[in-house]
């Protein structure tokens, strides 16, 4: 794990937005696309602002979440409404953006059709995460009906999740695609979140799903 502390926040999202950026372009010299996966929530806003000025050939990148619920985009609480908002505008417009769509009434009917899709552009090439108090990554939750089944090395790519704590079904990337990302990052902010961080790096993935990823990864803390 390479653990980077910021100052302050502003300057966590301007350094999260240029090694995003920077790996991003790196991989298009050699490569003829690049695989950008992220999180929602409202927490990498400011980074996503920055990131999608970049100068990248975004016409080259496909962007994925990481989770999404099961709502409609209208919704306020649609990860995919906030990546339109705050990422793929500007530069970032060009990008291709994999939905994942609540055109049906649970995420099962759709579920065969999402993964062929998502399967198209594995692997990822940098994967952006936050993580929970309890070190849920994406929405692989310790209460969830399919938790055992999305940390196998077998699972396939996306899978649907239903939680007593969220409000509505979500669906997530699994363990083995999160894990086979090419760069990783955590973003994180407040001492609650470093301490767990810290108390995960004794873990097993089962008992914190963000040992998944950690080893490998970049995290980015401020206060």
């Amino acid at each position: 794990m390479n653990f980077i502390e910021y100052p302050d926040r502003d300057l966590m999202m301007i350094g999260l937005a240029d090694r995003l950026s920077s790996e991003l372009e790196n991989t298009l010299l050699t490569q003829a696309r690049a695989t950008l996966c992220v999180p929602g929530g409202t927490t990498p806003g400011p980074a996503f602002d920055l990131l999608s000025a970049s100068n990248l050939d975004w016409s080259r990148v496909n962007v994925v979440l990481s989770d999404e619920r099961w709502v409609t985009e209208d919704q306020p609480r649609s990860n995919t409404r906030l990546l339109k908002e705050r990422l793929l505008v500007g530069n970032a417009e060009r990008a291709y953006l994999q939905r994942i769509r609540a055109e049906t009434a649970t995420p099962e009917e759709a579920m065969d059709a999402m993964i062929a899709e998502v399967r198209l552009i594995l692997p990822i090439t940098v994967l952006l995460l936050g993580m929970g108090n309890d070190y849920h990554i994406a929405s692989i939750f310790h209460d969830a009906d399919n938790f055992e089944k999305a940390l196998a090395p077998d699972a396939p790519p996306l899978m649907a999740m239903r939680s007593p704590t969220a409000p509505e079904p979500r669906v997530t990337l699994t363990a083995p695609v999160l894990a086979n990302a090419m760069h990783t990052h955590i973003l994180i902010t407040g001492p609650e979140k470093r301490e767990a961080l810290e108390r995960a790096r004794n873990l097993s993935p089962r008992e914190a799903p963000v040992k998944l990823v950690l080893n490998d990864a970049t995290v980015h803390w401020a206060e």
